[in-house]
């Protein structure tokens, strides 16, 4: 198990207690990076390669496979739909994206509407009862993204703050109680302060 047992049976609480509204430099600097990416409606492989180092290096190698001119194609296709669906599915179709992957693209272009889905934040939000599937983290697909969505943007609202303020509050939290190895499998071993 990757979390101790921890003192919250909801959410709102232990957002009223740990809210955290305070961007590490390293991402902040990211997303001002990425505010011309923004307001063309696309990537070009630079971006795209920068936010892969921020969130997982090691799908760096199929990220660099993909071709310029798709890499623009998609992430124009991506975020020129008003579909989270169509947005979600465009941007999977690029080598080395994937649930994950591409909820950080999202979150560094709109932090206001978007936060990072990962194995932290799930297992949080499964161990107060807000998701009841999908225990371990892993093995997203678009309904549990759908479903983090529309819990992060809800309490961001109720909040008054960004959505990406309430993932990464869940985030922090979460290797605040955490217990043992947060990846138990053979090639993902590392310990918990990493």
């Amino acid at each position: 198990m990757a979390l101790t047992k921890i003192p919250y049976n909801q959410l709102s609480p232990l957002l009223e207690a740990h809210l955290s509204k305070d961007e590490d430099e390293k991402t902040d600097n990211l997303i001002r990076q990425l505010l011309p990416a923004r307001r063309r409606g696309y990537l070009t492989p630079a971006e795209l390669e920068a936010i892969c180092r921020w969130k997982s290096p090691r799908a760096i190698k199929l990220i660099r496979s993909n071709k310029p001119w798709l890499i623009r194609r998609v992430t124009q296709q991506a975020l020129s739909t008003r579909s989270e669906r169509q947005r979600l599915s465009k941007l999977l179709t690029l080598k080395g994206v994937s649930v994950p992957m591409a909820s950080a693209i999202l979150m560094v272009l709109d932090p206001s509407r978007y936060g990072v889905i990962d194995i932290r934040v799930w297992q949080l939000l499964y161990a107060v009862g807000a998701v009841t599937k999908k225990a371990s983290g892993v093995g997203f697909d678009f309904n549990n993204w759908y479903q983090f969505l529309m819990i992060i943007r809800y309490l961001s609202k109720k909040f008054h703050v960004t959505s990406r303020d309430i993932e990464r509050t869940l985030f922090l939290v979460h290797k605040q109680y955490q217990s043992g190895r947060l990846y138990l499998g053979k090639s993902r071993k590392r310990s918990i302060g990493n």
